[in-house]
């Protein structure tokens, strides 16, 4: 049975992804230079988790697109849009980090500063992550003094005071 609506089941695919990423580049990093494992071998997990967090991020942005409409009876369009914004860059990100860790693969200087490269970049990937995960939460729990989907009265919609 899929949930419905279903952005809100899969929206944490790419939260959980995003946080695992870094974590799972540093210890590729670890395994290639203390260990000497191959980049090839120890590098396809943060690519292949990369690969994961764009296909996942990308659906996430399609659901969340398909409920705009019937969120935006309730919540002001540019809360909303401010999350479809924040939710487009960090697609756009993703993928421009997904690139990087490819590089990585290779077993050459180019390979191995796209390693540490795509690390930092996996690590400032958590930042654009919040906003999109803040800018949500606006949708579904209101800003200070506002109301969100949770806690707004039928009829009444949230304002992008903030």
């Amino acid at each position: 049975m899929i949930p419905d609506p279903l952005h809100p089941a899969v929206v944490h695919f790419p939260i959980v992804l995003m946080f695992f990423l870094p974590i799972l580049a540093l210890g590729s990093l670890w395994a290639i230079r203390r260990h000497g494992v191959r980049p090839v071998t120890a590098w396809s997990v943060p690519v292949i988790a990369s690969a994961l967090l764009v296909a996942s991020a990308t659906v996430s942005l399609k659901t969340g697109e398909a409920q705009e409409e019937r969120v935006e009876s309730r919540v002001a369009e540019a809360v909303v849009k401010s999350h479809e914004e924040a939710a487009e860059q960090f697609l756009v990100a993703s993928g421009g980090v997904f690139v990087l860790l490819v590089l990585g693969l290779a077993a050459t200087r180019v390979g191995s500063a796209a390693r540490i490269l795509g690390t930092a970049a996996a690590l400032a990937l958590v930042v654009a992550g919040y906003r999109v995960g803040h800018t949500g939460g606006r949708i579904v729990y209101g800003a200070p003094g506002q109301s969100g989907l949770m806690t707004a009265p039928a009829g009444q919609t949230v304002d992008d005071d903030e």
